[in-house]
């Protein structure tokens, strides 16, 4: 903060100051808000003035702050305060403002030329801008970098050094103002470079950029000089800088182009100089100079006192001297004011800057300032000059005031006096304003006053003015009174009154009580004399009474309020309207130019003193009630033309006039006019045609609108002719309108037809409909294709030539052709080929593959969408000879040296006529001693002489027909050698492995002297050994030389070995050595998934089943498996929807996201790794129905009546249905009267509109319209419409009273009609005496705001008759009537009596309440209150406030059922209320039918042949009544799919009923003897004795299917080998399969076989959450966990799962554990691996087909509070251990126990070993027969409170369960026994050998006894992972499901956990063993193929016999009608082997 003086004059007194000053230039952004403060001090009033450039911006005021809410341009520039009180101003140094802003470039695109050589500057486009922006150059898009060639000065200039012609092209800048973040880009300069004339290879320097002279200011960081220069070459210019002659080296930059100073200072100043140089040049350097000069800012060396103290009359000297560089310029100011503005020849300036002023005066006091300022700054000091010797003296003394409350009062008190005497405002003693004091709402002026705004009533009183200066003080005082101000306070208002009531127009005033006031009102100016007209009353209130009002009274009203406390006036309009009058004269006639419209003309009305709005012209057709046909005439027509009337009507018509008031009355209706018939001006509307068969076509369509009728229609008229072309139309009469439809018929097959109908009237036919266009339906064709030629191409192909039947026969659209073909001797073996059409010459087509030499009958045929046409005449042909095949059986007898007998049989394929055989032979190997002779057709054997002895021949035998020799057959013998067996073939390698076949080589074995005629190939398929079946897999014939074979059809991905054996004509050979094994590679599967089924699964899903692929057609690695689905729309071709399982074992799915009510097809396809397999055979599917996802479309709705509304819609968009639309329901409430609407039920899909009666008049209502199925209903329309039903007359006005009831006069008060029916314009109050004649009625109108008239001038003691009614625009309503007496002696009624309920008319809903009325009170009964309560703890609830007076009873209605009441009345007359009467019994409503159906229905199968349904009761509120029970009500469902892609339709046949009686209680009902495999749909209601609520939605089931009852039957096993066993079975009865077979299971051990089938049954959903998730025994480490079932299995349960996690992870480790539990029957899981004190989140969900929902808990480990036990001892002795301890501290709850943890060593977790130790044990014994030999554990105890377990005791040392050996365990006696065993053993298995070799193959269990006791589990069978634990965890190993409804396996002992026994120390679970040391783990997976386990490993320490389980292996086949399965005997080491309690898909 800068320093600042304190000028005080006399004390109390300071002059202003300023407690800151500005600081650095601001700069700020344009558009931003900027405040500027002045803060100063000194006495008050302070007052501050603003200056922008010198020039004031405002003037003095209280205000400190300049606000400036957007900065502009403009407002930049010095800001200046000045501040003064009465001592005088001060002026502030500038504060510099500055605005960031940034304009366009100036410069339009610029050319520059220079030559090549010289430098080229560029200098920067011209650009408003600040700050000064940062700029880059750019060169064609190129930032410009600068060089030692290129420069950039600091005027943003570009040179360019020795410029080349390469230089040329267009620059620019991009400039950047880095405070507001603006960019621009200037336009371009364009460089030009010419030629040199004569080029020079040098040139001298020459400066370019001079440096210039600069100046800085002292303190500035730095200060830099440039210096371009300019030479050629360029490279050797240098540029040096120098100072004194000495070259400067530092601060060089830029090339040498620029010399940096940093912080300069005065030893800097002097010349610099720059030197351009070239180097090893002799030409003179260039040079320049420039002057670094240091500015001082100002600063003072001499100023003046703080305060000077000067005489009247004496000279004075103000000091001011200072320096600075340059020296500083003085100014000085008196007060802000420059010296110089004041030219006061007194006051000099002194050479030395001081200032002289001469013979002081007191005018001279005040405040001095001395500003100094040079370039650098500017500095200011000031001081007061206090001129003294005069005494204060008052110049005008104080007067008293009197002002009035709220204005300003201002006490003056001006003195004069040197110094300038100090001022103080007193009351009492309290100071006001001085110097120093300032209160709100007191100021002390410059002058010395004191102002008070504004003035309150306790300002009053004596105040006192002090002056003082140094040469003395003066007091004065004075008196201020204040007045209450008069004022209008509800002031008359502009009002508009009708014709003959009373005008109000207020003037209320206050006032001081101390003055009087007086009102005075001007009507336009003059003085309204109230005594001058009995109408005109002003009330002491000053409201003016105007009373029968009439136009003269219209005018402006003007409100004086006169008195000494000030005068007030307001004035107000005063309007008087009535009703315009009917028009005059009305006249309607027949417009002459247009027959449809009528001339009306009418003379203008008196407008009622309000313009005339506009006229209503209404009419009448028909006789029909009047109605407003034109609303809005303008009001200075009085004529208009009727158009829009309809012909053949009659009219007639009113007209009336509308004002401000209202509607006038009607004119007199004209006569009645009829309008010509006229021919109908519509055609019919909605033509539709549709063909029925093919030879007809039905026409529908809907009669013209009524209002183009134009007359009574008689009929149509239908006209049709073939479309496209111009012959005659056929015609139609329909002779009768109510005929909308027509069947034409006889017409011609498959032809369109145009159509058109018209309809006709008495005056003629009117206008034909666009028409329409349609086709008969195709039919076959009716000829057969022309010109049929056919002809035999081959012997297994026929070719057929053809033309097209005639195009008028085929009757539709040409689909294709079929050529048929069959033979003569099987013609029901037709082969068919279809052939597409081809539109284009003769058509031509061939059936390839038939029989070779067979004769056929052959045609074509056309056909079309609907069928086949006739065939063409057959033709006889046959196929063409062909060569025959092989003979058969060729053979060899009667073998000799010379000769031998061949023989053969006929070839089984002829393929022609049999001429005769062909035989050969010749020596092997040699041609030409071949001989052959020719055979007839009938010799099948020939005997060959003439051979050789001991000769190889080789012999052919084929058979010929006319087309040759056909397959030859051949074999090799040597004569005289008879032939032998082959020997094997040898040497087999295998190549060329593929995945269905593989390369065979081998070595052929011995021939048996004959050639080799067949190679045989056997192979193991997938399961190898020594002892496994072989199979045949190949056989090939007729390659005796063969030594390569591949073997096809093999199994993709499946291990094989090979062995062969080869034949010839004396036998097979032996078997070959097996080849070595192979797999063949991978490849797509070859088959689908079979019998694929879907069922409705919801409204939007469908389930998918299927049976999976057997493992041997996975073609591929198993893990890679899964299946695909695919799903579409049948009616839509949209994409379809694709689902991938990666499980092979998948076997159903659910879509889900499916559209409702829609058929879909779905095919399943299964794939692997390499690909996918054939899609099967699509199946069709339909979502279920649902509601209609959408409202009704264009919603319109159009009021008819008072009471009628006519609603419109369309229909719901088609694929929103969602099903068959049933009918739609209305929704509609009148707004802001009905809390619930009301609904309107319309049935059927056709009708689109109703008509809504019985409404409320005049009453806006909401209407919306849904749709509904049979399900439910849709969406309601949104938003509502809405539409205000018609005005009417109203009803009666309602609680007419007298309150005010004199002997002359009657105050009559009365409450709108309850019925409005329309804007109430007025009312009408009617009088008359009882006693006069009835129709003598005094008449008054009012307005419609008024409630209340007084009648006066009535006759005393006398009865008169009242009537009220209102009015609306249809007219006056009906009148309420009351009599009054006019006395004065009344009083309140007496209450109703005898108030009861009579119990006939008591229903469920409403009651009758009776009463007998009491006295009147002298004053009539004007209407009764009736009050009900709801028993027990209603409160009373005013059902009506306005029943009649004369009634003595009242229906009240809306009542609930069943629901006891009170009731209670009173009366009302004009004086009040009677008291209530007394209360009614209870009366209890009767019941009625419930409201609601039961809620949450939930149908699911239970059996194969029934259902389990189940509720929720309805509320009990909508019960209405005792609740008996429900009903369900179910039918059967049939789907019938029609042929093609027709949709299915849905036939209900009659529902059945079961009924539920007498239990409400129940929830749950199994619906039994049902149909299986059929579909239900099932209902439910809830029933009293009443009847029955509405139905429940409908629910669908699927019943039939559930597990198979019954097991395979007739399961027979046959040993196939040593390791093999053959299983045949039956299945089971069908009646017991409880749906499809999908496959078996079969489980084997080493001592049985079991089988099981499944299928799948129909489960609809996933379940619900399970009901509770509980924790028990919570320690340090383990828990119990247990859960509820599911409250809605929606399904069987087939188990849950069990996820627990950490909330935080543990030591950075998150383990996320899962444990799937199969089954329904464990809900429970002990968990033994938690963290203490660590918070687990456990998550639990059951499973059906899928998961449910999950039900979340946190749990926090243990322990409770309390502390741990003290130290565990462990005592042993021969028979147990012994554990001792100590208690510790119980915590805040004592102890109640103690359990013992225990953790064995082979385990290492700690779990619960005894529990339900009492308090008071210190010591436990533990049996070591409890304990397992060999493992060591430790102990530890844990107390236990109510809170829980407590902290575990330090664990105990290590203990063996080991017991004390006796002697027969001793290691020497165990010695000596085995050796004598030894010896014993030996001897035993001597004679067992020598007996086993004669059994050896007798045996067929290979040697293996059998074993009870299962294996140890493989550890391809175990799985564990710190994040998953799959199906096991904790001793807890779960099975999957096998199915609905089916049992699990018996547990095996693993699943069972510490928490199954209560009394028992806990077992030791096998699976938890090894799955908890690490190291067991891995020594299985060391295990050595080969190597058995120790026989230990197969004993349970733990289990005894009987709970041993047998060893299960599974396996499932797909054979569902009986079937065979070979068990592939036990699995090899290191397979995966189930674990025992799983089962396993194979």
């Amino acid at each position: 903060m800068c320093n600042h003086k304190i000028l005080k004059g006399f004390p109390g007194d300071v002059a202003p100051f300023f407690k800151t000053e500005p600081g650095l230039p601001q700069i700020h952004l344009e558009g931003n808000r900027l405040v500027l403060t002045c803060l100063a001090e000194g006495s008050w009033p302070l007052e501050f003035k603003w200056l922008h450039n010198d020039s004031e911006i405002t003037s003095y005021s209280s205000e400190y702050k300049y606000i400036i809410p957007a900065l502009q341009r403009a407002d930049a520039g010095f800001y200046q305060c000045i501040v003064r009180n009465r001592m005088g101003a001060l002026l502030q140094r500038r504060s510099q403002v500055q605005v960031a802003y940034m304009g366009d470039f100036m410069d339009t695109d610029q050319r520059k030329t220079v030559t090549e050589g010289q430098a080229a500057v560029l200098n920067f486009p011209h650009i408003l801008s600040h700050p000064r922006p940062q700029v880059t150059w750019f060169r064609d898009g190129h930032k410009i970098i600068p060089s030692s060639r290129i420069a950039i000065t600091l005027e943003n200039q570009l040179v360019i050094l020795g410029v080349s012609l390469m230089d040329a092209g267009g620059y620019y800048v991009q400039a950047v103002n880095e405070k507001n973040g603006e960019n621009k880009t200037s336009p371009f300069i364009h460089l030009s470079v010419t030629r040199a004339s004569s080029p020079s290879d040098s040139a001298a320097p020459a400066m370019v950029i001079r440096p210039h002279n600069t100046s800085v200011v002292a303190g500035s960081s730095e200060a830099t000089l440039e210096c371009v220069a300019n030479a050629r070459p360029l490279e050797r210019l240098s540029v040096t800088w120098k100072r004194n002659g000495i070259k400067i080296t530092s601060g060089i930059s830029s090339f040498g182009r620029r010399l940096t100073i940093t912080n300069p200072t005065s030893a800097d100043v002097g010349m610099y100089f720059c030197e351009a140089k070239l180097r090893e040049s002799t030409e003179e350097p260039a040079r320049a100079k420039a002057f670094l000069s240091i500015l001082e800012p100002p600063y003072f060396t001499a100023e003046p006192q703080n305060v000077i103290l000067a005489e009247v009359e004496k000279d004075v000297d103000i000091l001011c001297q200072a320096m600075g560089v340059p020296i500083p310029t003085l100014v000085w100011y008196k007060d802000s004011v420059p010296l110089s503005r004041l030219e006061n020849p007194r006051y000099k300036v002194l050479l030395s800057g001081g200032l002289r002023i001469h013979a002081l005066r007191p005018q001279d006091a005040g405040i001095f300032q001395c500003f100094a300022s040079n370039q650098a700054g500017e500095i200011h000091t000031y001081t007061y000059l206090d001129v003294t010797n005069i005494k204060p003296t008052f110049i005008q003394p104080p007067e008293d005031t009197t002002v009035t409350e709220g204005m300003t009062a201002v006490l003056t008190c001006e003195v004069s006096g040197a110094p300038r005497p100090a001022i103080s405002w007193k009351k009492g003693e309290q100071i006001l304003a001085s110097g120093s004091v300032q209160i709100p709402r007191f100021v002390l002026l410059e002058s010395g006053g004191l102002q008070i705004t504004p003035v309150f009533l306790q300002d009053a009183g004596n105040y006192t003015c002090c002056a003082a200066n140094s040469e003395g003080a003066l007091n004065a005082f004075v008196m201020l009174t204040v007045w209450n101000r008069t004022s209008i306070v509800r002031p008359p208002e502009d009002s508009t009154v009708i014709k003959g009531t009373t005008a109000t127009l207020r003037c209320e005033a206050t006032h001081d009580p101390r003055i009087s006031i007086r009102y005075l009102w001007k009507k336009d100016s003059a003085v309204i004399n109230p005594s001058s007209s009995s109408r005109i009353t002003v009330e002491k209130d000053g409201t003016l009474l105007i009373s029968q009002t009439w136009s003269g009274d219209i005018g402006d009203y003007t409100c004086e309020v006169i008195s000494s406390g000030g005068n007030n006036s307001r004035a107000a309009r005063l309007e008087v309207i009535e009703l315009p009058h009917s028009p005059q004269n009305l006249v309607a006639t027949l417009n002459s130019s247009y027959s449809r419209s009528v001339v009306l003309s009418w003379v203008r009305p008196f407008d009622g003193n309000s313009p005339v709005l506009y006229y209503v012209v209404e009419l009448s057709e028909n006789n029909s009630p009047w109605k407003v046909h034109l609303s809005n005439l303008d009001p200075k027509m009085t004529g208009v033309t009727v158009s829009g009337l309809t012909p053949a009507r009659t009219y007639q018509f009113r007209v009336c006039a509308v004002n401000q008031v209202g509607k006038g009355r009607y004119s007199t209706e004209t006569s009645r006019l009829m309008l010509p018939e006229e021919p109908p001006s519509a055609p019919p509307k909605n033509i539709v045609a549709s063909g029925r068969t093919n030879q007809s076509i039905m026409v529908q369509w809907q009669p013209p609108p009524e209002s183009e009728h134009n007359g009574v229609l008689h009929g149509y008229i239908l006209r049709y002719r073939l479309a496209g072309l111009p012959g005659e139309y056929q015609y139609k009469n329909i002779t009768s309108a109510e005929i909308n439809y027509c069947l034409v018929k006889d017409l011609i097959i498959w032809t369109q037809y145009e159509i058109q109908v018209a309809s006709y009237n008495g005056a003629g036919l009117g206008a034909f409909s666009r028409p329409v266009t349609e086709y008969t339906l195709q039919g076959v064709p009716t000829a057969p294709p022309q010109n049929v030629q056919v002809e035999a191409v081959n012997s297994t192909t026929i070719q057929f030539f053809w033309n097209p039947p005639p195009q008028q026969f085929i009757n539709g659209i040409n689909q294709g052709y079929k050529l048929l073909a069959w033979p003569v001797d099987a013609p029901e073996s037709v082969t068919v080929v279809t052939i597409a059409p081809d539109f284009h010459g003769v058509h031509s087509g061939c059936i390839t593959n038939l029989k070779k030499f067979t004769s056929y009958y052959t045609s074509v045929l056309c056909f079309t969408t609907p069928g086949d046409g006739p065939r063409s005449p057959p033709q006889l042909l046959r196929t063409l000879e062909d060569k025959p095949g092989a003979v058969g059986h060729l053979s060899f007898t009667e073998i000799l040296d010379t000769s031998l007998k061949v023989s053969w049989q006929e070839p089984v394929e002829k393929n022609g006529i049999i001429t005769g055989y062909q035989i050969s032979w010749e020596v092997y190997g040699r041609n030409e001693s071949r001989l052959a002779r020719s055979l007839s057709n009938s010799t099948l054997e020939y005997k060959i002489t003439g051979l050789s002895s001991l000769t190889t021949y080789t012999i052919e035998v084929a058979a010929v027909t006319a087309q040759g020799s056909g397959w030859v057959t051949s074999s090799t013998i040597s004569s005289g050698v008879p032939p032998e067996l082959p020997g094997a073939p040898t040497n087999l390698v295998i190549s060329n492995i593929s995945p269905r076949s593989a390369t065979l080589q081998f070595r052929p074995g011995y021939d048996g002297k004959t050639s080799i005629s067949k190679w045989i190939v056997e192979g193991q398929v997938g399961v190898l050994g020594d002892e496994e079946e072989w199979v045949t897999l190949h056989e090939v014939e007729n390659e005796p030389d063969a030594q390569m074979l591949e073997v096809p059809n093999l199994t993709p991905y499946t291990h094989y070995r090979f062995r062969m054996r080869q034949v010839n004509v004396v036998g097979p050979s032996p078997l070959s050595q097996p080849s070595r094994v192979i797999q063949t590679l991978q490849a797509p599967p070859d088959v689908a998934p079979g019998s694929v089924t879907v069922r409705t699964a919801s409204e939007t899903s469908l389930w998918l089943r299927w049976v999976p692929l057997p493992d041997t057609q996975y073609n591929g690695n198993p893990e890679s498996v899964g299946y695909r689905i695919r799903a579409w729309r049948v009616d839509l071709p949209a994409p379809a929807l694709l689902k991938v399982l990666p499980d092979r074992l998948a076997r159903e799915c659910t879509l889900e996201e499916l559209q409702e009510w829609t058929e879909y097809e779905l095919q399943v396809q299964a794939f692997n790794a390499i690909g996918a397999g054939p899609w099967s055979e699509a199946v069709r599917g339909r979502t279920r129905e649902s509601v209609p996802s959408a409202p009704p479309e264009n919603v319109s709705a159009e009021a008819v009546s008072s009471t009628q509304i006519l609603l419109t819609w369309a229909a719901v968009p088609e694929s929103e249905q969602n099903g068959l639309i049933l009918g739609y329901k209305i929704l509609y409430k009148a707004r802001d009267l009905d809390a619930e609407p009301k609904s309107q039920t319309v049935r059927g899909n056709h009708t689109q509109s109703v008509l809504l009666s019985g409404l409320r008049k005049f009453v806006l209502y909401e209407l919306q319209v849904l749709a509904f199925t049979r399900i439910g209903d849709g969406v309601p329309s949104s938003p509502a419409v809405t539409e205000r039903t018609k005005d009417d007359a109203p009803g009666p006005p309602v609680r007419m009273v007298f309150p005010e009831v004199r002997l002359t006069s009657v105050r009559i008060v009365w409450q709108p009609p309850e019925e409005p029916n329309g804007i109430i314009l007025g009312y009408q109050v009617a009088y008359r005496l009882a006693s006069s004649s009835p129709n003598k009625f005094t008449t008054v109108e009012v307005g419609s705001t008024v409630r209340q008239f007084t009648a006066t001038d009535l006759s005393p003691e006398s009865a008169y008759i009242f009537r009220t009614s209102a009015k609306t625009r249809q007219g006056w309503g009906e009148p309420l009537e009351a009599t009054v007496i006019t006395t004065e002696k009344r009083e309140r009624p007496a209450p109703p009596r005898q108030v009861m309920t009579p119990q006939a008319d008591v229903s469920s809903r409403s009651l009758v309440l009776t009463w007998v009325p009491g006295s009147d009170g002298s004053s009539p009964i004007r209407y009764f209150t009736v009050q009900v309560r709801e028993l027990p703890h209603g409160d009373w609830q005013t059902y009506s406030s306005s029943i009649s007076h004369e009634a003595t009873s009242c229906l009240i209605e809306s009542l609930n059922p069943f629901t006891s009441y009170k009731l209670r009345v009173k009366a009302t007359n004009d004086i009040g209320d009677s008291d209530f009467s007394a209360e009614t019994e209870a009366v209890t409503t009767l019941q009625d039918v419930p409201d609601e159906p039961p809620s949450s229905v939930l149908v699911t199968p239970h059996t194969t042949s029934s259902v389990l349904v189940q509720w929720q009761p309805p509320r009990m509120e909508s019960v209405n009544g005792l609740l008996l029970g429900y009903r369900i009500y179910y039918r059967e469902l049939d789907y019938d799919t029609g042929a093609g892609t027709e949709s299915k339709t849905i036939q209900n046949p009659s529902a059945l009923r079961a009924e539920l009686t007498r239990n409400s209680a129940l929830t749950t009902y199994e619906l039994t003897q049902l149909k299986k495999y059929k579909r239900y749909e099932v209902l439910m209601t809830a029933y009293n004795v009443i009847g029955e609520s509405p139905t429940s939605t409908p629910v669908e089931v699927f019943v039939g299917e559930a597990a198979p009852a019954l097991a395979p039957q007739n399961i027979q096993v046959h040993s196939l080998s040593a390791s093999q066993l053959e299983l045949t079975w039956d299945p089971p009865p069908a009646d017991s399969q409880n749906g499809n077979i999908q496959g078996y299971k079969i489980y084997y051990w080493e001592n049985g076989v079991l089988l099981l089938q499944f299928n799948l049954c129909a489960i609809l959903s996933a379940p619900s959450a399970p009901s509770f998730l509980a924790f028990s025994e919570i320690t340090c480490t383990t828990l119990n966990v247990s859960w509820g079932e599911p409250t809605a299995a929606n399904g069987v349960l087939q188990g849950y799962r069990v996820v627990y996690e950490p909330l935080a992870p543990v030591q950075g480790v998150s383990k996320v554990v899962t444990v799937d539990i199969k089954g329904n029957w464990q809900r429970w899981l002990k968990v033994r691996d938690l963290t203490k004190g660590v918070t687990y989140l456990f998550r639990v969900q059951a499973r059906t087909i899928a998961y449910g929902p999950e039900l979340q808990a946190n749990i926090t480990a243990g322990p409770a509070e309390g502390e741990g036990e003290g130290e565990i001892l462990v005592t042993k002795s021969s028979s147990g251990l012994t554990l001792q301890w100590t208690e510790g501290d119980s915590g805040e709850k004592p102890t109640t126990g103690y359990i013992i943890e225990a953790r064995p060593s082979d385990e290492g977790l700690w779990d619960m070993f005894v529990k339900d130790i009492p308090r008071s044990a210190t010591s436990y014994t533990v049996g070591l027969d409890k304990l397992r030999q060999g493992v060591t554990y430790e102990f530890r105890v844990v107390a236990v409170n109510e809170f829980g377990y407590g902290e575990p005791s330090v664990p105990s040392v290590a203990v063996s369960a080991q017991t004390e050996a006796p002697f027969y365990e001793e290691w020497w006696f165990l010695l000596v026994m085995a050796l004598s065993s030894l010896i014993l053993i030996l001897l035993v298995v001597f004679a067992l050998v020598l007996h086993g070799q004669s059994k050896k193959y007798k045996n067929c269990n290979g040697g293996k006894a059998p074993s009870l006791s299962p294996p140890r589990p493989s550890p391809g069978g175990l799985h564990y992972s710190d994040e998953d634990i799959c199906n096991k965890y904790n001793g807890a190993v779960l099975t999957e499901g096998l199915g609905l409804n089916e049992k699990p396996l018996e547990v095996s002992e693993s699943e069972v956990t510490d928490s199954d026994y209560e009394d028992e120390l806990p077992k030791h679970s096998f699976v938890n063993h090894y799955m908890s040391d690490p190291t067991y783990y891995n020594s299985w997976k060391r295990q050595q193929k080969g190597v058995k386990q120790h026989p230990a490993s197969y004993r349970y320490e733990e289990c005894t016999a009987g709970e041993a389980e047998p060893y299960f292996q599974t396996v499932i086949t797909t054979q569902s009608s009986g079937g065979v399965y070979t068990p592939t005997g036990q699995p090899a080491p290191g397979s995966r082997t189930p674990v025992t309690g799983f089962s396993s898909f194979v």
